[in-house]
């Protein structure tokens, strides 16, 4: 992979959605089609990119699991995103009425502040949130058998970053976004941040041999990302951030070798034994309301 990309595509990827945002909010424009385009754009850039400079060039090859990415893609952005967004308007209906969060309160006083700081304290917040649902799913019996679909894949690649069982997804929202709803976070911060995250994540899973560096210390990179996908228990349970990585730094779980990050195998955990990893998306979708269980 050309050096220059290896090195830089995630920060331009970062600036972009960052920029783009920019320009839409200066020139008054629609704001949430920022977020979908620019986190579009980074998912094809890095499936076209990943054909022509794989990290590992065995994970272009379909593993009998290319339905089932496809599958909870579809499912996610059709259904998921639409019905969470949906639910999160309710919630701030019920809770504070046709008024939203108002004037006074936290709400004011975060809404007061410069735009940068609110943006900083959104993401700090929300990454918190997603920091501890996401451990949680690693700890907790019945979680770590939704989260297991995420972790069935054997091979790392851009799609399947969207591989994620509902409920799972459901849970990351109520306790990182929903919370944030509530406290009164203006859209336009929740949304900023949203620019600046997706993008980011749609790189996560990259089969891509990118080198980022510093940027390790600061996003959740497809090099740290490795480490979270490994059937080693020991190396699995790290970095747990979603775009960002700062909480994994403040609790303990980073994990980042700087002359290299390649674990010998991603997938389950030894201890997942009985999920069924290679069943289609449907199989793995309602094998949760099955009596068995599997264990972090």
């Amino acid at each position: 992979m050309p050096v220059f990309l290896s090195r830089y595509l995630l920060v331009l990827v970062f600036v972009a959605g960052l920029g783009a945002f920019a320009v839409a909010r200066d020139a008054g424009g629609p704001l949430e089609p920022v977020v979908l385009i620019a986190s579009a754009a980074a998912l094809l850039l890095a499936s076209v990119l990943e054909r022509c400079f794989p990290y590992r060039a065995s994970w272009n090859q379909p593993d009998g699991d290319r339905a089932t990415d496809w599958a909870s893609a579809a499912t996610m952005v059709a259904v998921v995103e639409p019905l969470l967004k949906l639910l999160g308007t309710l919630a701030l209906l019920a809770v504070y009425g046709q008024g939203g969060p108002g004037t006074t309160g936290i709400s004011a006083w975060l809404q007061g502040l410069p735009f940068v700081l609110q943006v900083l304290l959104a993401t700090l917040f929300i990454e918190l949130g997603k920091y501890g649902a996401h451990r949680l799913h690693h700890t907790v019996r019945p979680l770590w058998w939704l989260h297991a679909m995420h972790h069935s894949s054997e091979r790392l690649y851009a799609l399947n970053n969207l591989r994620f069982h509902p409920l799972n997804y459901a849970i990351n929202f109520a306790m990182s976004m929903l919370p944030a709803l509530l406290l009164g976070f203006s859209s336009e911060a929740i949304l900023c941040y949203l620019a600046i995250s997706q993008p980011v994540l749609m790189l996560q899973h990259a089969n891509l041999d990118l080198r980022s560096g510093w940027a390790n210390y600061v996003f959740s990179t497809n090099e740290l990302h490795r480490w979270h996908h490994s059937t080693d228990s020991s190396e699995g349970d790290s970095n747990f951030g979603s775009a960002f990585v700062f909480w994994d730094q403040v609790f303990g779980t980073f994990r980042y070798t700087p002359a290299g990050n390649d674990p010998v195998q991603v997938g389950l955990f030894a201890s997942s034994a009985g999920y069924p990893a290679r069943s289609g998306y449907w199989v793995q979708l309602k094998s949760m309301f099955l009596p068995t269980c599997c264990r972090a």
